[in-house]
């Protein structure tokens, strides 16, 4: 072996496993074939059969929740819902670390919160799942982005394409990328 290519396999990185086992495989496996599926093909005002589905699937769901069809849950086991939690179409709920959303939050439609990442320091490229919380009567705007290990106070409102990737304080306005503080909510 020549030198350029022993020095491209070294910095190759290693194989890894999967950090679910197999029964973590199992039943995202299950929820991606059936679950996500059975949400999809639902009826429009069809939001207490969606919050059933997710339960079934581990996700914790208060009352009077409203999920539209074509939002995305990767891993419901990880999710949790307050009451009167709002998601719009085609939200994006990428829960490979926990995601907490309080009551009476509303994620707007396209939005995406993201509790997962990669360790991009360690040559195995690490999965790293930060825990999301945003508070209790919030807003999510329009094709917003909330990163990994980002808590969201009460009250506060991220702007239509905002991108938050540090904590928001409670009741202020958010916008830009990356989001700053732009008045009170």
């Amino acid at each position: 072996m020549d030198q350029a290519a022993t020095d491209n396999a070294s910095s190759t990185p290693a194989p890894m496993g999967s950090t679910w086992g197999l029964k973590g495989n199992l039943v995202r496996v299950a929820w991606m074939l059936v679950g996500r599926t059975l949400l999809r093909i639902s009826t429009d005002r069809a939001d207490g059969y969606r919050c059933w589905l997710l339960r079934r699937f581990g996700a914790k769901v208060g009352r009077g929740v409203r999920l539209a069809r074509s939002c995305r849950v990767e891993i419901p086991w990880t999710l949790e819902l307050g009451d009167g939690v709002h998601v719009g179409e085609r939200a994006i709920l990428y829960s490979l670390g926990r995601i907490v959303v309080g009551e009476g939050t509303v994620i707007s439609h396209f939005a995406h919160l993201c509790a997962g990442s990669h360790d991009y320091t360690k040559r195995r490229f690490d999965l790293l799942r930060p825990p999301i919380a945003v508070g209790a009567r919030c807003w999510i705007g329009p094709d917003a982005f909330v990163g990994p290990g980002v808590r969201v106070g009460d009250g506060a409102v991220l702007e239509a394409r905002a991108c938050l990737f540090k904590d928001a304080e409670p009741g202020k306005l958010y916008a830009g990328n990356p989001a700053k503080i732009v008045g009170d909510a």
